[in-house]
């Protein structure tokens, strides 16, 4: 297929070509952090559940700045490409691989320096809290792996690239999990067995992109890849650009992981058998997700091509599909999780899960089933936003979101018990979605990007 078919193809099948790859490459993703979730919860203890299910909110939160800085960086990389300015998409993207490499450097110390006082912060239950924090440490030394990989399946996606990422996520997923199996249940390395299993395989997959974008790069003309100054290697002026859809980008990403982790210490007041099967849904709520943060960072790549070419109205018409591939996907989950929301939390559980984590999980997964609808039509007009670099509107709309989620599961879940935790989730998505929407009426995003 042609590498500019996001600017030709009928939009719907534009779209669904081009969220695909991600639909697949991020469900495998999930499925390996699922497998950590499994491997621990049956082969050591509902603790080492609970513990990797405390960490989750922090970690997550690192997962997400790697995501929404790849994606926010990726849409200057798109309008290059659908403007044919190839030699300043090249700059841009070596500028956003410096940056965020530094970045995740400085976030790994930072964690490694601070993991103990951040579980401490978050009330983590004391009887799980060595082993949240020996996972911690493993994990923060990955996370250049984590950035350098995310930036890179974004660069991918923003050329129409999005099947290399795939396949190399499958490689990683793959081998994840079979190392998972390997080091805990063989070698006996418990918690640290899957977090170095995480570790490893997010940096064979990001040398080998790494090495595979260099050579996909050599393919267009314009500027040198090797580039013969460091000014044209690296722009303070791309950098600022960057930033500009980048930082919003990164927060509207790491809404949600913020918001629990502001809220995790509700969550674990009330003990290691709620926290686990809290947890469990959580990661089966990550996977459900996915084809609606796949159709929104499709809107944004879309969006940033054909804004680029002055294809304004292509844009409208993408949206509209974007709705109605949503509209598919939220129906197919909602059936899924109220037919089979029990034994899918008793597969994380095994044979000696308690009944309390079993009930709080699955009663978790039949109530946000209803509400995919919601967070699908958040990221499509969030991603369009994004997309048009229309970022003030975007960011109130997702800080209206993270306000909203922490400020009600504060005050409402140790009166009224964990369920207000959840019931603030699709409270959050609505109200962000009406912001974003409002925004995307006015038209105002047509002018932003040029």
């Amino acid at each position: 297929m042609e590498k500019d078919y996001l600017l030709k193809e009928r939009p719907m099948r534009a779209l669904f070509l081009f969220a695909l790859p991600m639909i697949i490459g991020n469900l495998f993703q999930q499925f390996y952090t699922m497998a950590d979730s499994m491997v621990v919860g049956r082969y050591v203890s509902e603790n080492a559940l609970a513990a990797v299910g405390a960490s989750y909110s922090l970690t997550n939160v690192f997962i997400c700045v790697a995501i929404g800085g790849g994606v926010g960086a990726s849409v200057l990389t798109s309008q290059y490409f659908g403007a044919r300015e190839y030699g300043r998409m090249k700059q841009s993207v070596s500028t956003a691989l410096l940056t965020f490499l530094a970045v995740s450097l400085a976030l790994a110390a930072l964690g490694l320096a601070f993991g103990r006082e951040f579980m401490v912060f978050l009330k983590t239950p004391e009887d799980i809290l060595d082993m949240t924090v020996e996972y911690l440490n493993i994990y923060f030394m990955g996370l250049p792996f984590l950035f350098m990989y995310n930036v890179l399946s974004s660069m991918f996606n923003a050329l129409g690239r999005s099947r290399i990422p795939l396949y190399l996520l499958i490689f990683s997923s793959i081998f994840n999990i079979v190392l998972d199996i390997y080091l805990v249940r063989s070698l006996g390395l418990g918690i640290a067995g899957v977090a170095w299993a995480t570790l490893i395989a997010q940096g064979i997959s990001a040398f080998l992109s790494f090495l595979i974008f260099l050579g996909e790069l050599r393919g267009y003309p314009g500027a040198d890849t090797k580039m013969e100054s460091v000014r044209k290697f690296y722009s303070t002026e791309e950098l600022f650009t960057m930033c500009r859809v980048a930082l919003p980008s990164i927060f509207q990403q790491s809404t949600v992981s913020i918001g629990m982790m502001l809220v995790q210490s509700v969550v674990n007041s009330f003990g290691p058998q709620m926290l686990a099967g809290f947890s469990a849904g959580m990661r089966v709520e990550s996977i459900c997700i996915v084809p609606m943060a796949a159709l929104g960072n499709a809107m944004s790549s879309y969006t940033a091509q054909n804004l680029g070419a002055e294809q304004e109205d292509r844009v409208v018409k993408g949206y509209r599909a974007a709705l109605c591939l949503t509209a598919f996907f939220a129906l197919l989950l909602c059936l899924a999780l109220e037919l089979f929301h029990f034994p899918i939390i008793a597969s994380f559980l095994g044979s000696d899960g308690t009944m309390q984590a079993l009930e709080t999980g699955s009663s978790y997964l039949r109530f946000i089933g209803f509400f995919f609808a919601l967070i699908g039509l958040k990221m499509c007009t969030d991603g369009l936003l994004r997309g048009a670099a229309d970022m003030k509107m975007f960011t109130i709309a997702n800080l209206a979101n993270l306000s909203l989620r922490v400020a009600f599961a504060i005050a409402m879940a140790p009166r009224f018990g964990i369920a207000m935790v959840w019931y603030a989730v699709p409270l959050g998505w609505l109200v962000n979605f009406l912001i974003s929407y409002g925004e995307y009426r006015t038209g105002r995003w047509r002018k932003k990007s040029g």
